[in-house]
């Protein structure tokens, strides 16, 4: 039973205070709880809504096989792309600073399919399910008012402190420029798997091979709010985007289960392969669903409790999408 905080207030003499009281949920609920933020949106998906596909071909670094045994490093494979903007609102404004995110669906030589799923912003917006779904409760606009009660959101991040991350880095780095010119970060722990069943816990990255660029202040300010898919479009038509698909490797003391801490800088990193984006892939990816879980032979996933969530959250999204809903 995973417990979460939902938002309780009290009136003091002097100043109001608020305060958080636990309650149980499970996929179902935070579903829920993403449609009273963006509404019902039938046949979106209810996380990262708004998005564009693309495909392309992951070129394995051969020496990644020290570190797993996955068929993943064994030869080229098709790459199901998509990219998006954070929340469930299918018209979100990419001038916002709010995370991007990317999936994979790498499609191996011997049929096997490999996912991954990450973000913009290189930590999650908090330790636990619980904290996430604490802090988006927050955010649901007054059925009165239709406002959200920024004091309370405040409240509930100095009370939760790792929600506070992903917050300050948003509020820090400008909006990405497009969406191939941005790292991507996979946030969560996993583990590769060598022949001697050793395993090596890492945390991945996309890092693009040219320089990264942001909007300008005046840019977000005058930019219309959907801009990213042209962008990408009318990039590929000039050439090919290349990624270097990175892991970072732990080292003992690293938080393995808690995606709103990041790891230091200096930790080591190896190269995977690379990443080709060759074209826009039309509807191509509407169909697929990202599950971070879904590995090849040769990976883990952790115990991250968010990390694990997610199998649950995408399947019942996945489900009403197919259905309408």
């Amino acid at each position: 039973m995973i417990k979460i905080t939902s938002l309780v207030c009290a009136m003091c003499l002097v100043l109001p205070t608020v305060s958080f009281a636990e309650q149980s949920v499970n996929g179902q609920d935070f579903i829920n709880l993403f449609e009273k933020l963006s509404g019902k949106q039938p046949g979106i998906r209810k996380g990262h809504a708004k998005g564009v596909c693309a495909v392309g071909t992951f070129t394995p670094n051969q020496a990644a096989k020290q570190y797993s045994i996955s068929p993943l490093f064994n030869a080229p494979s098709k790459t199901n792309i998509r990219f998006s903007m954070g929340g469930g609102n299918p018209h979100a404004d990419e001038t916002s600073r709010s995370p991007r995110g990317v999936g994979v669906q790498f499609v191996l030589e011997n049929g096997d399919v490999h996912n991954i799923a990450g973000l913009s912003t290189p930590v999650f917006a908090g330790k636990s399910p619980e904290a996430f779904f604490g802090l988006l409760s927050t955010l649901v606009p007054d059925e009165k008012t239709g406002q959200i009660d920024y004091a309370k959101v405040k409240a509930y991040r100095e009370q939760n402190p790792s929600t506070l991350g992903q917050f300050n880095w948003l509020q820090s780095h400008n909006p990405p420029a497009s969406y191939v010119s941005s790292r991507y970060f996979g946030v969560h722990t996993f583990y590769m798997v060598d022949e001697k069943g050793a395993k090596h816990a890492f945390r991945w990255t996309m890092v693009p091979e040219e320089p990264e660029q942001v909007l300008t202040e005046e840019q977000m300010k005058t930019f219309p709010k959907s801009f990213l898919a042209k962008r990408l479009e009318e990039g590929l038509a000039k050439g090919k985007v290349h990624y270097r698909f990175q892991a970072q490797l732990a080292k003992p003391g690293d938080a393995l289960t808690d995606p709103s801490v990041q790891w230091p800088a200096e930790r080591k990193t190896i190269n995977l392969g690379k990443l080709t984006i060759e074209s826009t892939g039309e509807s191509g990816c509407d169909l697929t669903n990202y599950d971070p879980n879904l590995l090849s032979k040769g990976f883990k996933p952790s115990d991250d409790k968010v990390l694990k969530l997610r199998s649950t959250a995408y399947a019942i999204s996945f489900a009403k999408r197919l259905t309408g809903q």
